[in-house]
């Protein structure tokens, strides 16, 4: 028995990286898993986003251990479709009890060079959908009067500012924002709130050739090795970026009841990179 048996997890931006990983393990330890990711590409994002075949995976990694999911492609946009996967999930397992606020985009830009498209798609995504998710989710935690846990994913760029981030960190920073006054709100029905923050992450957003780009302009044709000596300067441990299993720890700490009593709390998972 898992220390999470019996429990009931909703996890956005699922189809793969970190949300993939946080799903995993989390049916490991006992939990059946509602998830979902976007089913379309952003225009505006440079890199190639989750597709059907990707959530097909995150299914199987699930039943693979052991786990029972409920997965379907919704655009954290679109309230209703979340609605319906998270009702469709909640009527097959008869509760839900976790949050993980996972799915984010990366669209960087310089702030004044930027479209107008891609601030209102990292805004809207970003933290408009954060909001959505936790709307149509959060509600059946508190009608199963059992308390609960919500981890939003923010990020280190909540605290400490880089160039081409503007929309990404002014997003990352309000789910803070939004984040203590929900863990007021929600704290009489026992659910915590919490934002981890995690430095670069190993995961497609990442690692992509836009971002080589942008770590290495002095280089024509940037790869991983060229990014990676670039992005060690961002942190004060010798590592260019973390594994998802490192952000995933830690959300399993907040969900789990080594973490019962911390709610409104910032998590960062930074390698000293806000040092």
């Amino acid at each position: 028995m898992g220390q999470l048996s019996n429990k009931v997890v909703f996890v956005t931006g699922a189809a793969r990286g970190q949300g993939r990983s946080h799903a995993v393990r989390l049916a490991q330890e006992g939990a059946d898993i509602i998830a979902t990711d976007i089913p379309a590409q952003v225009d505006s994002v440079p890199y190639p986003l989750a597709t059907a075949a990707d959530l097909a995976e995150t299914v199987r990694a699930v039943e693979a251990v052991g786990g029972k999911i409920v997965a379907g492609q919704a655009d954290v946009r679109d309230l209703a479709a979340q609605a319906a996967i998270v009702e469709r999930g909640v009527d097959q397992f008869g509760r839900l009890d976790i949050v993980v606020a996972n799915a984010g985009i990366s669209n960087p830009a310089s702030t004044l060079e930027m479209s107008e498209q891609a601030w209102q798609d990292m805004i809207d995504i970003n933290l408009t959908g954060v909001w959505k998710s936790l709307k149509v989710s959060v509600p059946h935690i508190i009608a199963g009067g059992r308390g609960g846990a919500v981890v939003i994913t923010s990020s280190l760029a909540a605290m400490k500012t880089n160039e081409n981030m503007a929309h990404y960190s002014a997003a990352k920073a309000g789910l803070v924002a939004m984040m203590r006054v929900m863990a007021t709100e929600w704290a009489p029905h026992r659910i915590r709130v919490n934002t981890v923050h995690p430095t670069t992450v190993a995961t497609e957003m990442i690692l992509n050739d836009s971002v080589y780009r942008l770590f290495r302009p002095d280089l024509d044709n940037p790869n991983r090795a060229d990014f990676e000596v670039a992005a060690r300067t961002l942190n004060k441990l010798p590592v260019a970026a973390l594994e998802v299993e490192d952000v995933t720890n830690a959300v399993y700490y907040l969900v789990s009841d080594a973490g019962r009593y911390v709610t409104g709390t910032t998590l960062t998972i930074d390698a000293g990179g806000a040092l």
